[in-house]
């Protein structure tokens, strides 16, 4: 997948790297770490600059969360969950991490949406629970829109960095998901366990 993703961005340039980021966003096994570090790369290597990938990519990331709010706004859980049962496999998606995207949600609010622009594969399902409880679109946008700049800037400029040695990245990048993944999964863990002990001493 990494070779089909570089050789699309140097066919297609901005738009290959717009339309990579939107469909990162709603196929979440394309990696945005590989096109936003080789994007990168490519502003030492051609025309492109490092503003022009950070918009182009920004922009691509915003229609693709717009698409999964949608989603997530016209169909509900229990739809999406058999959906996950049925196709799950195939995008690395587990119904366990659908729930874990909600319990951040409903705990933190609209700052989730900007922390979570910001984690591997959390990054594109936030957006499933913000249309699931009509958050303010325009909000969503905001906030979406800032995590998204955030996580766009320090890959591109750390793929222009690298240079030829961008992919070495990818190592530090897994490492970051799994405790980025381990700390979601602590959270939410805390947050049941107060959550149910509130719920023992009312009892």
């Amino acid at each position: 997948m990494q070779n089909w993703i570089t050789d699309f961005i140097e066919q297609y340039s901005y738009l290959g790297i717009f339309l990579m980021m939107a469909l990162e966003n709603i196929f979440p096994p394309i990696p945005s770490e590989v096109i936003l570090t080789f994007g990168g790369f490519m502003t030492t290597q051609s025309a492109l600059t490092i503003p022009g990938v950070i918009i182009s990519a920004t922009a691509g990331s915003i229609v693709g969360a717009i698409l999964l709010y949608g989603i997530g706004y016209y169909v509900d859980i229990h739809k999406i969950e058999k959906i996950v049962d049925r196709w799950g496999h195939l995008l690395r998606i587990k119904k366990t991490d659908i729930h874990k995207a909600n319990v951040w949600f409903d705990k933190y609010g609209y700052w989730t949406i900007l922390i979570c622009r910001m984690i591997p594969l959390v990054r594109s399902l936030i957006s499933l629970p913000a249309g699931m409880t009509k958050m303010n679109l325009w909000l969503f946008l905001l906030f979406s829109t800032i995590g998204t700049f955030i996580w766009n800037i320090a890959l591109v400029w750390i793929g222009a960095i690298l240079g030829q040695s961008w992919h070495d990245i990818l190592y530090f990048m897994d490492v970051y998901s799994t405790i980025s993944y381990a700390v979601i999964g602590l959270g939410v863990i805390i947050s049941l366990s107060v959550f149910f002990a509130k719920r023992k001493s009312s009892s």
